[in-house]
């Protein structure tokens, strides 16, 4: 009797072990297609109405989308691209901000197809950029090239001046404050002084030495791509430096806004769950 039932445990237990891998397979192969076919290719657009002091009227309504961490490398395939390119100017943009991270570190880039590519952007007045970690490699000067041909401002260490009807609003590029190549005071000293002024810088947590000089409305940033990888109502698994405290979504340190998007490629890992890759477009208001 105790042998019977001992022999009756044992292919329960077999059983179960044996629906345990097979379930564990199967939701193992499910995770992994959404992780790499579906949610990096499920782009989200994100609109946001923003409020900008001292913004005069003539830029009521502006329209400024951001993107960011492309992360250009085979783990970006040419047809995402081009279906983000074609997003980016159906949001009929004013001006579009890439906040860093072009290529990646470790990937390979084609810099004439990347140059057919970003060209095909639409802005009515400017596309400006600055650098992220990632940008900052042995590829920095043929990206920078690449740029400048698809006539892309490279915003660093430098501010670009938008004008309507003889107002201003100022976009001021950082270059990447990871490898300290941000120079913040020599920015702002081309600030002029009575325009508002929007903030492009790769890692969003600067918002904490950005913030204190009340200089900025709005900062942008990317970086952390909503941690890539989050399980819902959890913070993500792994945060990069530079990118632990405001990994996503709109914050406000003093009187400065902040802005961290998600991003559009991926790097190491190149899986997407929990963090759908974003296309921001920012409507701006003036206080008035």
């Amino acid at each position: 009797m105790v042998a019977t039932r001992h022999l009756r445990f044992r292919r329960r237990l077999r059983r179960w072990i044996e629906k345990s891998i097979l379930t564990t397979l199967v939701l193992s192969i499910c995770v992994y297609i959404y992780g790499t076919k579906v949610e990096p290719n499920w782009i989200e657009i994100v609109p946001i109405s923003i409020t900008i002091p001292h913004l005069d009227k003539a830029f009521e309504e502006f329209k400024l989308v951001q993107i960011s961490d492309l992360h250009v490398s085979r783990f970006m395939p040419a047809e995402r691209f081009e279906r983000i390119i074609r997003l980016v100017n159906q949001q009929q943009p004013d001006a579009i901000a890439i906040t860093g991270d072009i290529i990646s570190r470790h990937g390979r880039f084609d810099a004439q197809k990347l140059e057919q590519q970003l060209s095909l952007l639409q802005p009515k007045s400017v596309t400006v950029a600055v650098m992220g970690n990632h940008d900052h490699s042995k590829k920095i000067e043929p990206l920078k090239r690449t740029l400048a041909a698809s006539q892309i401002l490279n915003l660093d260490n430098q501010v670009y001046i938008l004008e309507r009807n003889g107002q201003q609003l100022a976009l001021a590029g950082l270059d990447d404050p990871y490898w300290g190549k941000a120079d913040l005071n020599a920015t702002i000293a081309q600030l002029p002084p009575q325009a508002p002024a929007i903030l492009l810088v790769h890692e969003p947590d600067y918002i904490e030495q950005s913030a204190v000089t009340h200089r900025f409305a709005l900062q942008l940033s990317g970086h952390s791509h909503g941690g890539q990888i989050k399980i819902p109502f959890l913070d993500p698994i792994v945060l990069p430096r530079g990118g632990k405290k405001y990994y996503a979504g709109l914050d406000r340190l003093e009187d400065t806004l902040t802005y961290t998007n998600r991003g559009l490629g991926m790097t190491n890992l190149p899986i997407r769950i929990g963090s759908r890759p974003e296309i921001t477009v920012f409507t701006l208001h003036s206080s008035g």
